[in-house]
């Protein structure tokens, strides 16, 4: 058994938990300390601030998930003001062993270790994620963050992918018409501009130029809260549209990957909970001509364990050093 350091940094927060590990799974995770980015000037700082607030000596050994693509000698967070150099974390942060992820990937570890307590069926047969073969995970925050889980009898790995940047498909008259008030925003039009916390704004605006309807400019916050509550028609109808778009977007994937279940996770997922089962989403998943009938075999989960950023950093930790 081996104690570690979780850290999920975002582009706003950076969570920290002591983990237990022990031949590559989470035995336990401890409870989340969060701390604002911008009061702290460094990843080193906040990492002292976390050894103050729980009174004790770290572990010398960390799993880190980082809202960036990991390459390069620099990495830079979107919204974060921290610049983190790999290389010297060893030495900052006084650890010995250290893997760093990205957020998502991060999260995919946590849909391969959470169990079925920590996941809500959506739609298709409501059976476990299969023991064998590939899982698509899919979840649209900030941006749609995209990864799959290939598990074998020895063990799983995860993939990072980039899949929220591929081109969005409209399938009805209406989505054609909403990809071209687009494109007059966009030299191109990627699922992201669509399926994500700005994608829903951009959706709104987009509606409400084709009906000339007059709306006040929103920010992403208050118009969520608008469309889930369907206090607003133009929300409501732009969130329909969006958990459309999820469907399409998570199926889509889920074929390419060759995929045999879906997981949705990311920073929305769980506001969309009860949305989700009783919108189109279903419909559009497995609308995919031909592959209909295998579509609809598929068992698709929403993942509510409440910190997967953080168990999936320890988790990727596991794995590595299993």
């Amino acid at each position: 058994m081996k104690e570690i350091v979780a850290v999920d940094i975002g582009g706003t927060h950076a969570r920290f938990a002591i983990a237990q590990v022990d031949q590559g799974r989470v035995v336990t995770l401890g409870e989340a300390t969060t701390l604002k980015c911008a009061d702290h000037a460094s990843l080193q700082l906040a990492w002292e601030a976390f050894a103050s607030v729980i009174d004790r000596p770290l572990p010398r050994a960390a799993g880190i998930a980082v809202a960036c693509p990991i390459k390069g000698d620099i990495l830079k967070l979107t919204n974060n003001p921290w610049v983190i150099q790999p290389a010297w974390l060893p030495v900052k942060l006084g650890v010995d062993e250290l893997i760093l992820v990205n957020d998502f990937g991060a999260v995919a570890h946590a849909v391969a270790q959470v169990g079925a307590d920590s996941l809500q069926h959506i739609c298709g047969p409501d059976v476990p994620l299969p023991e064998e073969g590939v899982t698509t995970v899919v979840g649209p925050g900030t941006g749609l963050g995209s990864a799959y889980v290939v598990r074998r009898k020895n063990g799983y790995f995860v993939c990072e992918t980039e899949g929220g940047h591929i081109d969005f498909s409209p399938l009805d008259p209406l989505e054609d018409r909403i990809l071209t008030v687009l494109r007059r925003r966009y030299r191109r039009v990627s699922v992201e501009r669509v399926v994500s916390g700005p994608g829903l704004l951009n959706l709104y605006e987009a509606i409400a130029e084709m009906g000339e309807l007059s709306v006040k400019a929103r920010d992403d916050k208050a118009l969520w809260t608008m469309a889930l509550e369907g206090s607003d028609p133009v929300a409501a109808a732009a969130l329909e549209r969006f958990c459309l778009s999820l469907g399409t977007v998570a199926g889509d994937l889920a074929l390419a990957q060759g995929g045999s279940a879906v997981v949705i996770a990311g920073g929305l997922g769980l506001r969309l909970a009860k949305h989700l089962p009783s919108s189109g989403f279903a419909e559009r998943f497995v609308a995919k001509g031909r592959f209909e009938g295998m579509m609809a075999e598929m068992p698709v989960k929403l993942i509510t364990y409440p910190q997967p950023g953080l168990l999936g950093a320890a988790a990727a930790f596991a794995e590595a050093y299993r």
